[in-house]
Formats: C-alpha cells, structure tokens, sequence
C-alpha cells in the first residue's frame, strides 16, 4: 500500500526539519509530539468518512467507541 509509506515518509521529512529548526537546541518529548499532532488530523478525516458516526468511526480505526469519544473530547471535537 503506497499510502502508508507515504504518510511515514512525511513524518519523516517533518522530523527532519523539527530538528533543523531546533538548530541545536535539546529536543525532548518527541513522541507524544508526534502522536498528538497526527492524531487530530487522523481523527478529523476518519469522522468525515464516517459521516460523524462514532461507531463506524470507531471500527475504521481499530478502536472500541468509548475511547473513540475519549480521544474526540481529548482534542476538543465533541
């Protein structure tokens, strides 16, 4: 599946120019970072597939719909 590979590779290139701008300066907490900024947008576009329906949502993700709605209130979307 080329999707995949091209979503890891934008990952990868935003990395690298996370790290760029950092022009030496520590990094630190990358990895919840990374979750948390991909997240929404993932969320976002799954909700629209679904026409807003929580359980379908849920089940294109791989998730239960309980913490479908945790993660949604999480990031402010309901």
């Amino acid at each position: 599946m080329s999707g995949r590979s091209d979503i890891a590779e934008c990952i990868r290139h935003s990395l690298e120019r996370y790290f760029q701008d950092l022009d030496g300066e520590a990094a630190s907490g990358i990895y919840d970072m990374v979750l948390r900024q991909m997240e929404r947008p993932m969320l976002e576009v799954v909700m629209r597939e679904a026409e807003g329906n929580q359980t379908r949502a849920a089940d294109m993700l791989g998730m239960n719909r309980n913490t479908l709605r945790r993660k949604l209130t999480d990031h402010g979307m309901i």
